[in-house]
């Protein structure tokens, strides 16, 4: 019931109906000021019953009449000073996005994601940039690069296949007759039979090896742009640096041999001119202290020219000026590559392990269980031919990747090489493929700082 001074309030229980309107100032207007409150005639702040009224989402804070106001959304009518939905004023940027980057909540700014036409994103790569790229250079081409590789294996694995089969052969005679089979051993004939086929099959491996380290070097310089080549192709491309890659690998075997000669010379000289009892200490000591100085030594070497199988394919450099230049690359940042080929030699050496090490105890048991015979010999070496080839054809691949991506890196970091790949990946992605022309893009001239 109401009289005309306000809703009547509640009626407490056994009270009569009618009572008289309660004494109190005037209803607040909706409109009253923000962080005043209403007084009573005696000077207390007045309390209204319920809840506070609560401010539409738009709009500027504070009690709201029910009606729309004028920039509402709903009113249709705009508001100077108020951005409407969907408006965009000059100089504002939405929520989260910066120009070259991005802004995310409680990481800060994060720059824009590289290009990535190919195997790899076109900027200084980590080592998971480095290997992740390696895996994809052989499953975007597995044709080529794993064609070429099994072909390369199975050249190099047969001849130690053979040498092996025969020589455990000759141990399973062995268990007939120990005396026999062991002088039939020691003789010159012995001797050739055991390790002729291992010397064969570095010589084969030393070639095949060295060609297809060109070939897969060529593959890799058209796959960081996305590009796939056939192995006709990329042999085509290959074929006229193979003198020069030849020559590389002459230099760097020549280095590793001259200090074993050396080491040949010492032990026969304390031969000659030390007596027996004494010899054979002092040549056990000067052997352990060679292998002490020959491992750094080696690391050294191959970590200084690593580069310089790629440098020859793909720059077109003759065999000094291209060892010449992966020692330009590696300097500033040795230890990081030495890390990486490290890493890489423990990780191809594991998996080769896994690969080959069924077979090949599958062989040398057959080889030594089968008393010497022509089926078991052959069936022996088939097996430890398949396992090194297994091995070799993951083995290749994977460390000629590594080496190749290592020296694009060590270009993008040192020559601001990146920027030249970023262009012509652009100018590629405009045309729709991958002109042959992307190889002369390896070339120094192209590098900021050549």
């Amino acid at each position: 019931m109401s009289d005309g001074h306000g809703r009547t309030p509640e009626t407490p229980p056994g009270w009569s109906a009618e009572q008289p309107p309660p004494y109190s100032a005037p209803q607040a207007s909706p409109w009253t000021a923000p962080g005043s409150p209403t007084q009573t005639p005696y000077g207390q702040p007045y309390e209204p019953q319920g809840e506070a009224p609560q401010p539409p989402p738009y709009g500027p804070p504070g009690p709201q009449p029910p009606y729309p106001q004028p920039g509402h959304p709903q009113s249709g009518h705009p508001q100077p000073g108020y951005p409407q939905p969907g408006h965009q004023q000059p100089g504002y940027q939405q929520p989260g996005y910066q120009q070259g980057g991005y802004q995310q909540p409680g990481y800060g700014y994060m720059p824009p994601p590289a290009l990535r036409p190919g195997i790899i994103p076109l900027r200084p790569l980590g080592l998971g940039d480095i290997l992740d790229g390696t895996i994809k250079l052989i499953r975007s081409n597995p044709k080529a690069v794993l064609g070429l590789s099994a072909v390369a294996a199975l050249l190099g694995a047969v001849p130690l296949a053979v040498g092996q089969a025969v020589m455990l052969g000759s141990m399973g005679d062995i268990l007939d007759d120990p005396q026999a089979a062991s002088a039939g051993l020691d003789s010159f004939y012995g001797l050739v039979a055991q390790y002729s086929g291992m010397f064969v099959s570095y010589a084969i491996q030393f070639v095949v090896v060295t060609v297809l380290t060109g070939v897969l070097t060529r593959i890799l310089g058209r796959a960081v742009f996305g590009g796939n080549i056939t192995a006709a192709e990329a042999w085509h491309l290959s074929k006229g640096r193979l003198p020069a890659l030849f020559g590389v690998v002459g230099l760097m075997a020549a280095m590793m041999v001259v200090p074993l000669i050396v080491l040949a010379l010492v032990v026969v000289a304390l031969a000659m001119n030390v007596s027996s009892s004494e010899g054979v200490g002092l040549t056990i000591g000067v052997m352990g202290l060679f292998v002490l100085l020959f491992i750094p030594y080696y690391l050294f070497i191959t970590t200084r020219f690593a580069f310089a199988a790629p440098a020859v394919v793909l720059e077109g450099r003759g065999p000094i000026d291209a060892m010449r230049r992966s020692w330009h690359l590696v300097t500033g940042d040795f230890w990081r590559v030495l890390g990486i080929l490290l890493l890489t030699s423990l990780l191809v050496g594991l998996v080769s392990g896994v690969l080959s090490v069924p077979f090949s105890f599958g062989g040398t048991l057959i080889g030594m269980l089968g008393g010497g015979s022509p089926g078991s010999a052959v069936v022996a070496a088939v097996f430890i031919a398949a396992g090194a080839t297994l091995s070799s054809m993951f083995a290749y691949p994977f460390q000629a990747g590594v080496s190749g991506l290592l020296y694009a890196d060590r270009r993008m970091r040192g020559e601001a090489f990146d920027l030249v790949l970023q262009t012509a990946a652009i100018e590629q992605q405009r045309q729709g493929w991958v002109h042959a022309s992307a190889d002369d893009l390896w070339h120094p001239s192209n590098s900021a700082r050549s």
